[in-house]
């Protein structure tokens, strides 16, 4: 059976009815109480904390609230859930990771503190470019490629910059017939790294392939996505291929549990006003290397949680069959 990870139908009344209600109107009298700190979950220099940094400037450009950087990277995000976990729940602290730092990865680690649950989901910026990447005009530029390597004995070195992303390399690998040697690297600029200097061969990259692939150095030989990529729209879906799931999701901000509605509201307001206005340099990014910006919010987001927590149930029951 092919799972395609769809995220649950929102409510089609909350936006229509958000604006006249309690929460709402309590939201737009609400600030911070104090600096914000953002958690950034990503390596220095690459696409996903260049995004963070610019939706921060456009907080602060837009609402004058002071947001401060801070680098928080490892562990697949839940370096930054464990610090947001001791911060207060009031605004002064929130994290940007993507959706399955909060799934997949906090249900691998066992540790029943990383559950979702815990956490208050603030809002999506962005999903997922997903691509299986490789250098243009060399061995592995093409999924044919891969399979005649493979097939002749060559080991196909295989990047992943997550738990998830390892998990999904393997059980492609295994659907297909090949043993690929997974190497574990630090997101998608050390995967890109790795190609460069021929220490990888292939490797999943979820948005910052997207000026070397427009350049011609790389190539998306492949997608982890249902939609079609913004820079390769022919490049067959891994399910195409013969994996029974896809690897979507969103880069999104979270904050400590607990956290009041009206804080939420406000702060889940103030990153969709950024990322979707474009004369926003976040905008701007987001339009370029990740196919525009797409925000989810309150119940909305709430429900694409509690989906993807069931599927990425499901993918860990497959890999550990």
């Amino acid at each position: 059976m092919t799972h395609f990870f769809k995220p649950l139908l929102a409510v089609a009344a909350l936006c229509a009815t958000a604006i006249t209600t309690p929460t709402a109107t309590l939201a737009q009298d609400w600030t911070p109480p104090g600096p914000i700190t953002m958690y950034i979950g990503f390596a220095a220099g690459g696409g996903a904390d260049t995004q963070a940094r610019l939706i921060a400037q456009g907080i602060e450009e837009k609402y004058s609230w002071t947001v401060i950087p801070q680098q928080a990277p490892g562990n697949s995000g839940l370096t930054l859930a464990a610090e947001l976990a001791k911060a207060p729940a009031d605004g002064t602290a929130i994290g940007m990771v993507v959706s399955e730092t909060m799934s997949y990865s906090s249900q691998a680690s066992g540790d029943p503190a990383f559950g979702y649950e815990n956490f208050t989901m603030l809002a999506t910026t962005a999903e997922f470019q997903m691509g299986l990447v490789a250098m243009a005009n060399g061995n592995f530029d093409s999924w044919d490629k891969v399979k005649g390597a493979a097939e002749a004995g060559t080991p196909i070195r295989f990047a992943t910059a997550s738990d998830r992303q390892a998990d999904m390399a393997w059980h492609l690998g295994q659907k297909v017939g090949i043993d690929f040697n997974i190497v574990e690297v630090r997101g998608g600029k050390g995967v890109m790294d790795g190609l460069r200097g021929g220490d990888v061969d292939i490797g999943w990259v979820a948005g910052a392939q997207s000026k070397p692939v427009q350049q011609g150095e790389m190539v998306n030989i492949a997608r982890g996505i249902e939609a079609p990529l913004a820079d390769s729209p022919d490049a067959p879906m891994i399910t195409e291929l013969g994996s029974d799931f896809l690897l979507d999701g969103y880069f999104m901000f979270i904050a400590p549990g607990g956290l009041e509605p009206a804080a939420r509201e406000a702060l889940g307001a103030a990153i969709r006003d950024v990322a979707e206005d474009g004369a926003t340099d976040a905008n701007g990014l987001l339009t370029k290397a990740f196919g525009g910006a797409a925000v989810r919010t309150g119940e909305d987001l709430d429900a694409y949680m509690t989906q993807a927590n069931a599927d990425a149930a499901e993918l860990m029951k497959a890999v550990a069959e």
